[in-house]
């Protein structure tokens, strides 16, 4: 079944513990849970993020929360100092960068190259993501939807994909035929349905996990 794209996505995990640091040697079962949720939330077919669009999303600091970018920048923390760990017992170099952008916590491990990390297809990154979400959930007892990236994998492999998706609209416009791209993970597949949508155009999301690939549909 294909999903419209015209809306944002994705999504995560987190509950109400309050251990004093996830380590990673998290549980199994927790994490394949946490991944189950992300699936759908990372791609544009998912419609989690319009979560963001909520106007009570501020409203925490009236009942004594702290507000939401206070809470992802405390998302952002826990996750550093999760993977500041798991450096230490592999034994690997890295330094770890701390941001917002938007509604989400961004951290990133930079100063090294490390595509152990990161995997041939990036599904090593993927899974090490899940890792850190689950983390943070352990934490904090609530969703998260943070991104993370190794060594710039993540925004190369963005740029590259916004090129071939802006080349595919062309062909489509041109050809008023539809277009398929190959499988793609649930990050790519949203900076594709973005692109498209961009540029007036629709997508959907069609196949299965994990050959689940993007179609670009004509006006």
């Amino acid at each position: 079944m294909s999903e419209p794209v015209n809306e944002p996505i994705e999504s995560d995990v987190q509950t109400d513990e309050t251990t004093s640091g996830a380590t990673p040697d998290a549980a199994p079962e927790e994490a394949a849970a946490a991944a189950v949720t992300d699936d759908a939330d990372d791609d544009a077919d998912a419609d989690d993020d319009t979560e963001s669009d909520d106007p009570s999303a501020e409203s925490d600091d009236s009942e004594g929360r702290p507000g939401r970018r206070e809470r992802l920048e405390q998302e952002g923390d826990i996750a550093a100092d999760y993977l500041e760990e798991l450096l230490e017992i592999t034994d690997l170099d890295g330094d770890l960068d701390m941001d917002v952008e938007g509604d989400r916590a961004t951290v990133s491990i930079v100063g090294a190259n490390l595509p152990q990390l990161v995997g041939p297809q990036g599904e090593v990154l993927e899974a090490l993501q899940e890792l850190t979400r689950l983390a943070v959930y352990r934490e904090t007892g609530e969703r998260s939807r943070l991104m993370l990236d190794v060594s710039g994998h993540r925004a190369a492999r963005r740029t590259a994909l916004e090129v071939q998706a802006t080349e595919i609209v062309a062909q489509v416009k041109e050809s008023g035929e539809r277009a398929s791209l190959e499988p793609m993970s649930p990050f790519e597949r949203k900076v594709v349905h973005d692109v498209v949508a961009a540029a007036g155009l629709k997508s959907e999301s069609e196949g299965t996990e994990p050959r689940r690939y993007v179609v670009v549909l004509p006006g």
